[in-house]
């Protein structure tokens, strides 16, 4: 049976996960589309703002103005006993009717005629509003044009046409004499200084509007159609399964995929070295000390952070085993910069025995089981009873076992490796994860009667407070390195 060449005691630890913070999930989901997406939200709101504006310079602008005529009852018409009460009652009933006098062709022809063509008879109808205030004896006018000049003209005329054909005209032949009523402007149309059309202010608030409107609702449509976790918010928000790790994106890993081992006080490590602690507590029972790490689809740097998950393990001079059992896609020995041509399908098909294939990596205290060639039947071999005895041997003689598997989604590989583990980590990558697959991966491992232990969150954006205290604490650490080194100097 192999022997680790150095004795060492693991360490135990224990853990902690973040909780939400208490509100719906739906509204949570719903600020973390918007957030995700704000350069959607602004884009639409100004292209709303800019249509608008756009919309309202192409518009002819139209003035208005308005005159008011007064109607009243001759004094002469007034009998003795009627008094002013009933000359004011007689004007209101009577201007109801010079309302739609005002617009008949006896009256619109005539301000053709007075205007000498300036305006086409035929554009008269649409041009004029008339009306009269409830229980009021005043009639009021109102004219627009696209011209500011033409438009007082027009409401001025009319209103001298008006008079003239209710007092000379219609009232005449009504008392069969004279007039009883009597018709006044008095207040004229004025030239207009600015446009009643377009309203531009209007115009933009309702872009703005209209546009941040439809921004909020193709955020959320995008955020929708993307099931890519963008967070460790996302993967708390999809499953309950605790986040024991999170990893910072690193676009240095393919030139120092060890970043435990090449540089030890990065912020990388420290959160290598917390997954570490985690990961101690689950291993607090003697017999739980085999872990199984995969992922829910290729890519998503599972071999990068079993591999350095070992080495920070092996910092605490605990006994590790660190087998790669992707015998489809091996890629761990690359990453631990070892020799792979012979490994765990040589054991396993009795072609090499364990402690021939077996690469002691660093100090001594961590050792390395290669893929070796990549067989024809993986999922056969891993699931055979060899490889049951192959990690009952190791689960004796080491303090922990990593166990590098396949994607659990494309392959069974993972599902059948996790019935001989104490349990599972899955490594999901920000970005690239569809949440749908993470949680279908949790699923398929716990239909086969696996356990998921905890998720570890990779390729973490740098930005943010957990990154910024990383970044803290190297520097409070190259300052402690420093004052030591001038203490020694001292000395």
């Amino acid at each position: 049976m192999f022997q680790f060449p150095h004795e060492g005691q693991s360490r135990q630890g224990f853990t902690s996960r973040d909780t939400n913070n208490g509100y719906p999930m739906e509204l949570r989901t719903y600020w973390r589309m918007l957030s995700k997406n704000w350069w959607i939200v602004v884009a639409g709101a100004l292209v709303g703002l800019l249509l608008a504006l756009g919309a309202s310079a192409l518009i002819t602008p139209r003035y208005q103005s308005t005159a008011i005529l007064y109607v009243s009852v001759r004094g002469a018409g007034l009998d003795a006993s009627g008094g002013l009460f009933e000359g004011t009652s007689y004007a209101q009933t009577v201007v109801t009717s010079y309302v739609d006098i005002a617009t008949t062709a006896i009256v619109l022809d005539q301000v053709a005629e007075e205007l000498d063509g300036a305006v086409p008879r035929e554009n008269m109808n649409e041009l004029f509003t008339v009306e009269s205030p409830a229980e009021s004896s005043l009639l009021k006018i109102s004219a627009e044009h696209s011209d500011p000049a033409t438009a007082a003209e027009l409401v001025n005329t009319a209103g001298e046409v008006i008079v003239e054909v209710v007092e000379n005209d219609i009232e005449v032949a009504a008392a069969g004499g004279n007039s009883p009523v009597q018709v006044r402007l008095i207040d004229p149309g004025v030239v207009p200084a600015e446009p009643t059309s377009p309203n531009v202010a209007l115009n933009s608030a309702l872009g703005l509007l209209a546009g941040l409107a439809l921004g909020i609702a193709l955020a959320i449509l995008r955020g929708s159609l993307d099931t890519r976790i963008h967070s460790v918010a996302d993967v708390e928000e999809i499953t309950n399964v605790p986040v024991v790790g999170r990893i910072a994106y690193d676009d240095q890993i393919t030139r120092r995929p060890l970043i435990v081992h090449d540089d030890p006080r990065s912020p990388r490590t420290e959160a290598f070295r917390t997954t570490r602690t985690n990961l101690q507590f689950f291993a607090s029972n003697d017999h739980a000390r085999v872990f199984v790490v995969s992922s829910a689809a290729p890519g998503e740097g599972k071999s990068h952070v079993v591999a350095n998950l070992a080495v920070a393990l092996a910092e605490t001079g605990a006994r590790v085993a660190l087998v790669e059992a992707d015998l489809r896609r091996p890629r761990l020995a690359q990453v631990m910069g070892i020799e792979g041509a012979a490994g765990l399908s040589d054991v396993l098909i009795d072609r090499a025995p364990l402690e021939d294939v077996l690469q002691p990596w660093g100090p001594g205290n961590l050792v390395v089981l290669p893929a070796g060639q990549i067989p024809p039947n993986p999922a056969e071999l891993l699931g055979s009873k060899k490889m049951r005895e192959l990690l009952d041997m190791l689960r004796e003689t080491a303090d922990y076992v990593l166990i590098d598997a396949p994607p659990v989604l494309p392959v069974t590989d993972a599902a059948i490796l996790t019935n001989y583990a104490s349990g599972s980590l899955l490594v999901s990558s920000i970005g690239q994860t569809r949440g749908q697959d993470l949680d279908q991966a949790i699923s398929s491992l716990e239909n086969v009667g696996g356990k998921v232990l905890g998720l570890i969150v990779n390729k973490v954006p740098t930005r943010g407070s957990g990154n910024a205290g990383y970044a803290a604490y190297r520097y409070e650490a190259d300052n402690v390195e420093t004052r030591t080194s001038r203490v020694s100097r001292a000395a």
